[in-house]
């Protein structure tokens, strides 16, 4: 049996995909830490980023543990940089 969820793309993760959002089919029983395991496959200069993204599904931040279910949104969330007032 497998899940469809939709990835939000910030920062580095939408510059390397070139695009917002993605929808992506998993194995049930996957947790939101193999989308990080997927991006980073698909897209090596990632790597960088691997212990410093955040997840969140469904508007709510998760541990990496946090298993998938179909429908979910999830949002991988790099370090942000501000600029000045």
């Amino acid at each position: 049996m497998s899940i469809t969820v939709k990835v939000k793309l910030f920062a580095a993760f939408q510059d390397a995909y070139h695009v917002p959002e993605l929808r992506l089919e998993f194995p049930d029983q996957t947790s939101v830490s193999a989308i990080l395991d997927y991006c980073i496959q698909e897209h090596p200069e990632l790597e960088k980023w691997r212990t410093l993204t955040q997840f969140g599904i469904n508007l709510e931040f998760v541990s990496p543990e946090t298993l998938l279910n179909h429908g979910d949104e999830v949002v991988l969330i790099p370090p942000v940089s501000g600029g000045s007032f």
